[in-house]
């Protein structure tokens, strides 16, 4: 490795504070990673990263070099970007950021667009936090809409969906069905924990108005699958989505009470940079979203 990708190895580094991670991005070993970095400090003749066993931190000769070297970079990559354009077909690899959830919900385009264009890749990193996708090194970023930052192009992708609670039969057998939001207060429910570490508290609306409800129960999850699998052994009550709970209230293995106080949510959104051209690879995908919608379920109640 020398030059370009030194640089990009430097910044790769920066970005996640390590080096197994930065490999990891760019598909090289640690350990080439280590020697390519060590090389070019050997040639500055400064250090650029201070390294423990424990952590990577830039010096303040690297801060500097790192400040001087992105946007150089960046101009680099768009430039590249732009003259790749002129191919017949986009090629090359599109990173994208997103939710576990919203991820299941779109692979379906995703992989038509993989077999539509089969000199793309794609990259894509779930996770629950936001982050911000220019910094961390994506070409765009999927999730709702009103988390989408302003200064993103927004592309809507799917249709807007609601909550739902859900329950099994053998549950409601049982337990009986909540007649409005605060009956929750005597029943088990699925507690849901968000990226941030904070618990949800339910959310329903009437007649404009939200009531948070502070649920309680035996089992608290940060993951969708889980609920559901937790809400089908009739552990208590869960409040998914009806992307998450359609194939359930089908089958019957689930069923649903409160749809009068559900809230709906936005749609999901393919965001990238506005103030950066796009490279090919990523406006065929846009296209794609913009041609077809996202495959859904029937909608609940």
């Amino acid at each position: 490795m020398s030059g370009l990708p030194e640089f990009e190895a430097v910044l790769a580094v920066a970005r996640h504070r390590s080096f197994r991670a930065a490999a990891t991005e760019l598909g090289v070993s640690t350990s080439a990673l280590s020697h390519s970095i060590a090389a070019l400090e050997s040639r500055i003749g400064v250090r650029l990263f201070h390294r423990t066993t424990r952590s990577v931190a830039l010096s303040e000769a690297g801060a500097q070099f790192v400040d001087n070297i992105a946007p150089a970079l960046a101009t680099i990559k768009t430039a590249m970007e732009q003259a790749g354009s002129f191919r017949d077909t986009p090629a090359g690899t599109l990173r994208i950021n997103t939710s576990a959830g919203a991820a299941r919900q779109v692979m379906p385009v995703f992989l038509e667009y993989l077999q539509r264009y089969p000199d793309m890749r794609l990259d894509m990193v779930t996770e629950g936090r936001l982050i911000d996708i220019v910094v961390e090194g994506f070409d765009a970023g999927i999730r709702l809409a009103e988390a989408v930052p302003q200064d993103m192009v927004a592309v809507p992708f799917g249709r807007p969906q609601r909550f739902c609670v859900v329950g099994s039969p053998a549950y409601f057998a049982a337990h009986g069905r909540p007649k409005s939001p605060l009956d929750l207060l005597q029943h088990q429910c699925i507690r849901t924990r968000m990226p941030s570490g904070a618990l949800y508290r339910w959310e329903f609306v009437r007649n404009g108005e939200t009531f948070p409800v502070d649920v309680q129960g035996v089992i608290t999850l940060d993951e969708s699958s889980l609920m559901l699998q937790a809400a089908r052994a009739g552990l208590g009550l869960g409040y998914l989505t009806e992307w998450n709970v359609a194939a359930d209230l089908a089958a019957g293995t689930l069923e649903a009470v409160l749809m009068d106080w559900t809230p709906t949510l936005d749609s999901l959104c393919l965001y990238y940079p506005s103030r950066r051209h796009g490279s090919a690879g990523l406006r065929a995908l846009v296209e794609m979203i913009r041609e077809q919608a996202v495959p859904t379920l029937p909608k609940v109640g």
